[in-house]
């Protein structure tokens, strides 16, 4: 189905689709309880967060290829990692499945799914266990198109007592709730301006399709493209670490990383939707694409490296701009950086108000203060966010006792959404090749009919949203 918008046609069908009966319901989870997770992707970043949590039960791992799970155990001599033995053992015990739709389908006694595969996959597996009663939480970014966030977070809505989680872990960092307690305690001032840059890609991109070669034996290559619709043979440009920079699969450097750049300024300053955004690369990763703003017709990676302009016309106070900046570019050096203090690489924000600029790192840390009686204003301005235990590295254990009613989701659908859809909307200007006009309410671009078809996507059969 060719969609043009995100109509009230489209969210009364989001709407219908709740009305989908719980193959399991979500029990009641004392605190006293441990609880019953599945993990979907169990091997990178899924390993990781898992590692977390191997206090619970771990009932289920769904995956497309152990042999990568078990690498992501062990050394560079193959000896399991002392950090990961607690979840390898896990791992042995619980029940394996290579197709998470029978894992879902069949497996009765899970309470709560844990999904870090590539993003094609997200919100169809987030939906499914949704839809089942279950506890979710996603890694970033939460979906891989706008109208899918959506659908999520009306799902949410409408099932109030599941907790869901998106895993932008620098949410609940120390650090980065004390930029946002600086910022709107006004210790900079207005704030009219921000910049944030990432050093990513460091990932293949802005390249041709490269030609396909043998599955490897553990791959259920199939299964692994899952959604998405493009008939790609297998490459290791795709899996299991690089699939980000290729469209049909991820949403490039601001989908990995805007869930952490983008989150403390959009927090802080109450930003909400962008109402307009453009985007300006390198060439697309193609061969017919020389000099075209667009994606090739055979569609292939991003750009290397760009930068992308949002405007926030409804923030409080008048048009606030936050400029992107990927593939190692950067903005200049801000006048009157302390001594010592140098622009991070890797990645970092800078807020520029009326009264002083801020500066800090990915996840929100090492916050900066830049002008004369900044210190001072800070030192006067009180804690007023909650804590997270563990901070950023409790961002699991957050959901866990969330789940169990011992505290507040930190990153909850409700919330991250209207990051999720930022971002995204930064790869729909990409696509689009022009400036973007969006109407948040009505979740469509009012200047280009034809950039609304990225909003939305087309589905593989039996993997539909």
């Amino acid at each position: 189905m060719e969609v043009t918008a995100i109509s009230r046609r489209t969210m009364l069908g989001a709407a219908a689709s709740l009305a989908v009966p719980a193959a399991a319901g979500a029990r009641r989870i004392r605190p006293s309880d441990r609880v019953n997770i599945a993990v979907i992707g169990g091997g990178g970043m899924g390993a990781s967060n898992m590692s977390k949590l191997t206090g619970q039960n771990i009932v289920a791992v769904a995956d497309v290829d152990f042999d990568h799970v078990a690498k992501s155990l062990v050394d560079a001599k193959g000896a399991t990692r002392p950090e990961m033995a607690p979840l390898r053992a896990a791992y042995d015990r619980a029940t394996r499945y290579a197709d998470y739709r029978r894992m879902l389908d069949k497996q009765r006694d899970i309470d709560a799914v844990l999904i870090a595969t590539p993003d094609q996959h997200h919100a169809v597996a987030a939906k499914m266990a949704m839809e089942r009663g279950l506890h979710v939480y996603v890694q970033k970014p939460l979906t891989y198109t706008v109208r899918e966030g959506r659908v999520l977070n009306a799902l949410a809505a409408a099932r109030p007592k599941l907790v869901t989680q998106m895993g932008n872990q620098g949410h609940s960092g120390d650090d980065g709730r004390r930029v946002v307690e600086l910022i709107r305690g006004g210790v900079i001032g207005r704030v009219s301006e921000v910049h944030a840059w990432t050093n990513r890609p460091v990932w293949p991109q802005g390249i041709a399709r490269p030609a396909p070669i043998p599955t490897p034996p553990s791959l259920d290559w199939d299964l692994w493209l899952g959604p998405a619709t493009v008939g790609w043979g297998y490459h290791p440009d795709y899996a299991h670490f690089n699939w980000r920079g290729w469209v049909p699969f991820g949403v490039g450097a601001l989908g990995d990383m805007g869930a952490h750049l983008l989150d403390f300024p959009l927090w802080a300053l109450s930003l909400g939707l962008p109402t307009a955004v453009e985007s300006r690369h390198s060439m697309w990763g193609g061969d017919d694409n020389l000099w075209d703003d667009k994606p090739p017709a055979e569609i292939g990676s991003y750009p290397l490296a760009g930068t992308t302009f949002f405007d926030f016309g409804n923030a409080p106070g008048g048009t606030i701009r936050l400029t992107w900046y990927d593939g190692g570019l950067m903005p200049p050096t801000p006048a009157g950086l302390p001594a010592g203090v140098v622009m991070n690489p890797g990645g970092g924000v800078l807020y520029v108000g009326d009264k002083g600029m801020l500066m800090h790192e990915t996840y929100g840390e090492k916050p900066v203060l830049i002008g004369e009686g900044t210190a001072a204003r800070a030192a006067a301005i009180p804690p007023s966010l909650s804590r997270i235990a563990g901070g950023r590295d409790g961002h699991e254990l957050n959901w866990i006792a969330a789940i169990r009613g011992e505290a507040k989701a930190s990153s909850p659908f409700a919330d991250a959404v209207t990051l999720n859809e930022t971002m995204l909307l930064g790869m729909v200007a990409m696509r689009a090749g022009q400036a973007i006009r969006y109407d948040g309410n009505a979740g469509r671009i009012t200047n280009i009919a034809d950039a609304n078809q990225y909003l939305d996507r087309h589905y593989r059969e039996g993997w539909t949203l």
